[in-house]
């Protein structure tokens, strides 16, 4: 699961060494303001630096004055990028509290809330607009917690099937739904990424696993009747791909794709079914650590960052980094960035994965394993 989460990285580095406000983006004074926020800041300011740990593979990030320290220039962001869930329970085994606020996918606040290394960041919440659910996609927050109050996803991530074509062998006309995919002509010519390894995929397995009109009769089908050829490499996956040995493929790499297209080879991705999509996160969660060492700046950043503002800056330095998507879930910023196939419409079904009772694969594994072994494979 964490796995997954590393792409995003060095966007959330573009975030954080934004230069200025993003123009339009500033919001009325009032915004930022009230008498418990007042005394938030104040005592914020005191605490002189608020430290932010980030899912990802870099140890040190060269932070510039963001957006965030124009605003507030007497708290300095400290951020610590590497496993966030690994680091912080080692620190605490040796009795160390040092983490202020969490950022990753969702198994980063979900394995700490389990852990019980987390406050409620929904008690956190002091400013207005920040704690008004009809801010918010469908009027609401949403926590991948079951209380429902600390772990918090402000991204949303579409995943409209992750599957690719070779365009040589496929017309993707013929595709209008998930179960085409069963169609017999197609027996024997399908590969697909095992996900029962970390890496790509678990996410549109969920989506195939909890969708009312799919589920494990589908999967059943798939991967019991279709033949699929599995694969756990993924530079091989594409190669299989653009050489036609396999003209389907089933959650293989997206920048590798994206490179080989980019280079005029025979590959395409299908876009959506009429199954609708899967809805994720990505790595867009935050929570609030238990015993933060800088609470009042860990609650100044928390609000500054879920604020009209924050989400805006974040949104708009994802796209100008050009590699991958920020889909704020606040609904009161513009989403001109945002790719079409990342936009959130009405009249699409979409499946949301990242549920308390969905965030493990170990059912779709458990699954996967019993159909490969009735297929004796």
């Amino acid at each position: 699961m964490r796995l997954i989460q590393a792409a995003s990285v060095s966007l959330l580095l573009a975030f954080f060494t934004a230069l200025s406000p993003v123009s339009g983006a500033q919001p009325a004074a009032s915004s930022f303001s009230g008498a418990e926020w007042d005394r938030t800041v104040t005592a914020a300011k005191k605490e002189g630096k608020v430290n932010v740990y980030i899912f990802g593979g870099r140890t040190r990030w060269p932070i510039e004055a963001g957006v965030f320290q124009k605003r507030f220039p007497d708290i300095e962001i400290v951020t610590i990028s590497g496993d966030p869930v690994l680091r912080i329970m080692a620190e605490r085994r040796a009795g160390k509290y040092l983490a202020d606020v969490v950022i990753g996918g969702s198994s980063t606040p979900f394995d700490l809330y389990t852990a019980k290394a987390l406050d409620s960041i929904k008690d956190a919440m002091i400013l207005p607009e920040v704690a008004d659910e009809s801010k918010w996609w469908q009027g609401k927050h949403r926590y991948i917690d079951p209380q429902r109050k600390y772990g918090f996803m402000y991204m949303g991530h579409l995943n409209p099937g992750g599957i690719h074509y070779n365009t040589r062998l496929v017309n993707p006309k013929e595709f209008q739904s998930f179960w085409d995919f069963l169609n017999p002509k197609w027996k024997g010519k399908i590969e697909s990424r095992d996900v029962r390894a970390a890496g790509t995929g678990g996410t549109v397995m969920k989506f195939f696993f909890y969708h009312p009109k799919l589920g494990p009769s589908y999967i059943r089908r798939l991967f019991g009747e279709m033949d699929v050829t599995f694969f756990r490499d993924r530079r091989q996956g594409v190669d299989w791909l653009v050489t036609g040995k396999f003209p389907i493929c089933l959650f293989c790499d997206v920048p590798d794709v994206a490179l080989a297209r980019s280079q005029g080879l025979p590959v395409a991705t299908f876009g959506f079914m009429k199954e609708g999509a899967g809805f994720s996160s990505g790595s867009g969660n935050i929570g609030f650590p238990s015993r933060a060492p800088h609470p009042n700046a860990a609650k100044v950043f928390i609000n500054w960052f879920l604020s009209r503002e924050g989400q805006l800056t974040v949104q708009r330095e994802y796209a100008k980094a050009g590699a991958g998507v920020m889909n704020s879930l606040r609904i009161d910023i513009p989403k001109d960035m945002i790719p079409a196939d990342q936009q959130i419409h009405e009249g699409i079904e979409y499946i949301d994965l990242e549920t308390a009772e969905r965030i493990s694969l170990e059912p779709i594994i458990k699954l996967l394993n019993e159909t490969s072994a009735a297929g004796g494979r």
